[in-house]
């Protein structure tokens, strides 16, 4: 296969502490993906023997308000600093900052036409800062009916539209199969309108968010998708083990490699 396999240390072997995990990720010869750093010891993770592959790349802040934007864009440097000393090459953005429960922390109902054209200049700026840094930003699409009521800039065709308006290799997509499955459908036809602008691809199944082969979305047929089209990049499971952790790797790569 082209493409490279990660898995998501955030909602895997809950029982270890962090740096396990993603120690316990990395033996199975997966890469890693990581959320908020500043949660985490930096150190402890630069030294465990791990690729970092992807990491969220903002702690506050949104992409529309002035106070937002500007927070956006310090968390973003901040992230950049630590993407660095773990040599993670990816940073993942969403369209507004979430709070608890993956809630937006400014919740939106109606994206305005100033908001996208707002929106769109300070993608601008974060790529610029990524670019200076040799690092990449993705912009991840999110589901609103179950997950993230009231995110803007949710779904993955108003990602895609985003990434495209900016037009940099800096700033690309993150598609999360799980969260279009639930907001748009039809993840074979998405994927190809969609991989020129895909940075990474994250997965997990349907209901539940559980491994391949938990849910209704068959990731083997996903899968031949990606390698008919050559994608080549990181596909990461960001789903939680309807059982055993290790058992959920299992179906992951199976699903991704058959």
């Amino acid at each position: 296969m082209s493409y490279t396999l990660a898995a998501s240390a955030e909602m895997l072997y809950l029982d270890l502490p962090f740096t396990d995990r993603v120690r316990r990720i990395a033996a199975r010869g997966l890469q890693v993906e990581i959320w908020d750093w500043s949660t985490k010891d930096v150190d402890a993770l630069a030294g465990a023997g791990a690729d970092i592959v992807s990491m969220t790349g903002y702690l506050t802040g949104d992409l529309v308000t002035p106070d937002g934007v500007a927070a956006l864009l310090a968390s973003a440097e901040k992230s950049l600093a630590v993407a660095e000393r773990l040599d993670c090459p990816s940073l993942n953005l969403h369209g507004t900052g979430l709070g608890p429960g993956g809630l937006p922390v400014h919740p939106v109902e109606v994206v305005t036409p100033d908001m996208w054209l707002t929106a769109a200049d300070t993608l601008r700026r974060v790529a610029e800062l990524g670019e200076r840094a040799g690092r990449v930003f993705t912009l991840e699409n999110l589901n609103l009916p179950v997950d993230h009521p009231g995110t803007p800039f949710a779904l993955a065709r108003d990602t895609r539209a985003l990434v495209r308006a900016v037009g940099s290799p800096h700033l690309r997509m993150n598609l999360d199969l799980y969260h279009a499955q639930i907001g748009e459908g039809n993840l074979i036809e998405l994927v190809r309108e969609s991989l020129p602008y895909v940075g990474e691809i994250q997965v997990a199944d349907v209901p539940g968010r559980c491994e391949p082969g938990t849910g209704e979305i068959h990731y083997p047929a996903v899968a031949a998708a990606l390698r008919e089209l050559g994608y080549d990049g990181v596909v990461g499971l960001e789903g939680w083990a309807a059982a055993d952790p290790g058992a959920a790797l299992d179906a992951f790569v199976a699903a991704f490699s058959a």
